[in-house]
């Protein structure tokens, strides 16, 4: 775990350990495949980075509650549903190292655990008595879907501009964290002010987090980050540093590359892929896209005064532009 998300959850124990008990009674079935679907998926979860954000953006306004716990067991379970179905889209058969539902369950168990985790994250919702954060909830599903439907549309152009992949990372990514931290403040007591202020920060801190990723499909190592370098390539999704290269690469390389893209990408041709990028600046661009975004993260949040809360969600921000996976 990354120093700065460990000194993040060290400060949130009691808050996080509270989730962690709301996210496991929210998962509870009556139905045993289900269960065990269920428990695989709890036993191998990732950081849990998005229930924290619910947490920090409640916690930096007023003391988290009961309703402030069940959100963040709700957009877990909504971020989970969404792996779930990815990996089957993806045809993936592992997911954080260990294999993916798919793999053991087979596709059709996997879509509809899927469903019923979507299902069950907008039927909890109605528990939080407010039809705001329902609402919220289904804007956010129903964006998730558009950003994974317009990626398919575009790997099978590969025609993507910046301006339609930042169009793409808004709804795919940072949809999600933006509600995150919008839903956390409305858990408490907030004003539409401080709202605003949160979800433009979960917003840019969720475009920060992608650009990161796609970053790191180009510079990871696959033992750290949990899945193959060029992996995105292979599926022939073409993300920012690649667009930027290309912007700025001769016409004949830039058909040379896509045309590689578009036959279905070999270990040899990752390298090629991988050095075009380099050579024409694709990754630097790209990494300073990811700190202008990061910047104005840290701008929303200046309308809070100083805490230690304050301090860990500028935290979150660091660990998104420092980390390796």
């Amino acid at each position: 775990m990354h120093p700065l998300i460990r000194d993040i959850k060290h400060s949130l124990r009691p808050e996080y350990k509270n989730y962690l008990n709301k996210f496991a009674s929210v998962m509870d079935s009556n139905i045993a495949l289900v269960d065990s679907v269920a428990k695989y998926i709890v036993r191998h979860k990732g950081k849990g980075l998005r229930p924290l954000l619910v947490i920090l953006s409640a916690k930096i306004l007023d003391k988290p509650n009961d309703n402030t716990y069940l959100v963040a067991a709700l957009i877990e379970i909504l971020h989970t549903a969404t792996l779930v179905h990815d990996d089957v889209v993806d045809k993936a058969s592992t997911r954080r190292n260990f294999p993916s539902v798919n793999a053991i369950w087979k596709n059709k168990i996997s879509v509809l655990m899927g469903d019923y985790l979507l299902a069950k994250s907008l039927i909890s919702a109605t528990k939080t008595n407010s039809l705001e954060i329902m609402n919220i909830l289904a804007v956010t599903a129903k964006r998730l879907s558009e950003g994974e439907l317009f990626q398919i549309e575009k790997s099978r152009k590969l025609d993507i501009t910046e301006t339609e992949y930042f169009k793409l990372v808004s709804d795919k990514t940072a949809a999600l964290i933006s509600a995150c931290c919008e839903l956390g403040a409305m858990t408490v007591n907030s004003s539409p002010e401080q709202r605003q202020a949160l979800r433009s920060y979960g917003e840019n801190l969720g475009i920060a987090f992608q650009i990161k990723d796609d970053i790191l499909d180009y510079e990871g190592k696959q033992k750290i980050i949990g899945k193959p370098v060029g992996a995105d390539l292979k599926e022939k999704k073409i993300t920012l540093p690649l667009i930027l290269a290309l912007d700025q690469a001769p016409a004949p390389e830039r058909k040379k590359i896509i045309k590689l893209v578009r036959k279905g990408i070999t270990r040899t041709d990752v390298k090629a892929v991988l050095n075009f990028t380099e050579h024409y600046n694709g990754l630097n661009k790209a990494r300073q896209e990811a700190e202008k975004y990061a910047h104005r993260a840290r701008e929303n949040i200046n309308v809070f005064p100083p805490s230690p809360d304050k301090d860990n969600v500028l935290k979150f921000v660091e660990y998104v532009i420092q980390r390796k996976k």
